[in-house]
């Protein structure tokens, strides 16, 4: 057939290109060579200055960010302090507030202990001993008042009976004041109405009656001591060693 394909023919070779023929010329299982880009821009080179101002800028980024840091640890150290004081504050708060719980009741019922003794001051001892029922009652009230004083205390409520004691502001009130020379000067003299502490803190002044116009009280609430007088120290007598230096002189002559 005449369009059989004839290798041999001429007019049907084949058409290389340069590139073919180079890659045909490559060792099987090597890539061919692909020319380099640029070499004289391929690293991107810094002057000194401006190595220097990129320097400074990440020198005064990581100045900003120590600043931000220590104002934000700053911020929480305040925090964590605030959070202290709080966490203090309520716990003192709540132990105040088991501590003076029964503040307002017990203040309540201190008149029923102020009838008490009263009831047990108004009766004469002459009437006890003519009586004896009425003694057995008075009794009975002593009891309850030592009752009631037994469940004041049970519950930190102490009484305030300072006869005899020197003055003290926080615990007393002065309703009077009398002249007693031989007194310290501030003492209690006479209590109108007891008082009454929940633990350390003053749930009823004391009424008392406090003295004045005696010697300035000292440190314990006793009268101060007299300063004593100092008497001089005695001299030798030379009289003596002058009459005998005489009268060997005397002598010698």
């Amino acid at each position: 057939m005449s369009d059989d394909y004839n290798p041999t023919d001429p007019s049907r070779s084949t058409v290389t290109t340069p590139g073919a023929s180079e890659a045909s010329s490559q060792p099987a299982g090597q890539q061919p060579h692909e020319p380099a880009a640029n070499e004289n821009n391929s690293e991107a080179m810094f002057s000194p200055a401006q190595l220097k101002e990129v320097i400074l800028a990440l020198q005064s980024e990581i100045d900003k960010k120590d600043a931000e840091l220590a104002e934000k640890h700053d911020a929480l150290l305040r925090a964590i302090a605030e959070t202290e004081n709080v966490r203090r504050r309520l716990e003192r708060e709540k132990e105040e507030t088991g501590k003076y719980a029964i503040s307002k009741f017990a203040k309540d019922i201190l008149s029923v202990g102020d009838n008490f003794q009263r009831a047990i001051a108004a009766v004469p001892k002459d009437a006890i001993e003519n009586d004896p029922a009425l003694k057995t009652l008075l009794d009975g009230v002593i009891l309850a008042e030592r009752e009631f004083r037994g469940g004041l205390d049970r519950h930190g409520v102490k009484i305030i009976d300072p006869a005899g004691q020197p003055f003290n502001p926080h615990h007393h009130q002065a309703v009077m004041e009398q002249e007693n020379p031989d007194v310290a000067n501030g003492t209690v003299l006479q209590v109108f109405q007891t008082g009454y502490l929940i633990d350390d803190r003053c749930l009823r002044p004391a009424m008392v009656v406090v003295s004045r116009g005696g010697p300035k009280a000292g440190r314990n609430g006793e009268p101060s001591a007299p300063k004593a007088e100092v008497s001089p120290a005695p001299q030798p007598d030379t009289s003596s060693e002058q009459t005998s230096s005489t009268d060997d002189s005397s002598k010698d002559m």
